[in-house]
């Protein structure tokens, strides 16, 4: 019985090895220049296992995606869009969001920067954008603005991780205060 044990550990151990060095590859902003071979090495498994576990580059992109549906911020957003009064619930959607986009900021810089050229960063991309879009849709049924359709593509901009980069990266604001602005343009969208 041990021996089942250890072996069906194996490759949950193998696999979490391979998404943080996925995760540090990308954090470094090295991985789209690495191989699969560079992904095993530095998680110190063989090639072989990076194809059995992931098939190929966009699976390990796909994987790490899954890792971050557990973010304690994605987690937390998804739990914020029916608790509450709406237009806190909305609040609580803005500050999750961006909670998430600076805690991976420095990943999510890579892909979403390579997204255009790059299959497995563009499967990531829209991935998340959906995932956002019906998050958001599930929130304006709560909200029930005037204009729902207007009130959608507006909230899409202002919880997009470009418009979050904007704001942090290039007018220099801190995170709080991106966050108190993107709540303002939130609640103008409603």
């Amino acid at each position: 019985m041990s021996v089942y044990r250890s072996r069906s550990r194996a490759p949950a151990a193998s696999r979490a090895k391979v998404l943080a060095a996925v995760h540090d590859l990308l954090d470094a902003g090295a991985f789209h220049a690495s191989t699969v071979e560079d992904v095993a090495a530095r998680a110190g498994v063989s090639r072989a296992t990076v194809y059995q576990q992931f098939g190929s580059r966009l699976g390990l992109v796909d994987a790490l995606c899954e890792t971050f549906d557990a973010s304690p911020a994605l987690l937390a957003l998804r739990a914020s869009i029916d608790e509450g009064e709406p237009l806190d619930a909305l609040d609580a959607f803005v500050g999750h969001a961006a909670d998430f986009w600076a805690a991976e900021e420095r990943v999510l810089l890579q892909l979403y920067g390579v997204a255009a050229i790059d299959p497995a960063a563009e499967a990531l991309v829209t991935r998340q954008r959906g995932d956002r879009r019906a998050e958001l849709e599930r929130l304006l049924r709560r909200l029930r603005p005037k204009d729902a359709k207007r009130a959608l593509a507006l909230l899409l901009v202002v919880t997009s991780f470009e418009t979050y980069e904007e704001l942090r990266r290039h007018a220099g604001l801190p995170h709080r205060d991106v966050v108190r602005t993107l709540r303002q343009l939130a609640h103008a969208a409603v």
